[in-house]
């Protein structure tokens, strides 16, 4: 059996993640869009990235100025040869395991700016923003 450290980092330590963003007053599906694109670049990152090995994922987590959230997710991994390949709707390296190839593209669908930089044997790092709309509650 394989286990794969994640390693989470944030302004704020000890705070859960969806607690984290709270003080921004998001709405269920900024909330939700956000926790989707988290999960799908960690577990590209975990799938593609460690494919033959294990290794470390970082996620660094800022909020920005006028509600917008910065996402950064890094590996170590083997690294993508063809980004824009990569990034095409239903591309996937691995058919046999029965991969939908849709993970860069629910990343670019739920967040305003998406971009991959990767380098075959070194790694990869998927830097995600999103503007979230305006605060449900006032605050006094």
């Amino acid at each position: 059996m394989c286990f794969r450290r994640f390693r989470r980092t944030s302004t704020r330590r000890g705070q859960s993640f969806p607690r984290f963003f709270v003080q921004l007053d998001p709405t269920v599906e900024e909330l939700a869009d956000i926790r989707t694109v988290v999960s799908e670049a960690v577990t590209n990152a975990i799938v593609h990235g460690y494919r033959t090995g294990t290794g470390n994922v970082e996620l660094h987590i800022k909020l920005l100025e006028n509600r917008e959230v910065y996402l950064r997710v890094k590996d170590l991994g083997c690294g993508i040869e063809n980004v824009e390949q990569a990034m095409q709707p239903l591309f996937t390296t691995a058919p046999e395991e029965e991969r939908a190839g849709l993970g860069f593209a629910v990343m670019g669908t739920f967040m305003d700016q998406l971009q991959v930089k990767s380098k075959a044997g070194v790694g990869t790092t998927v830097t995600l923003r999103k503007k979230l709309g305006k605060p449900l509650c006032r605050k006094k």
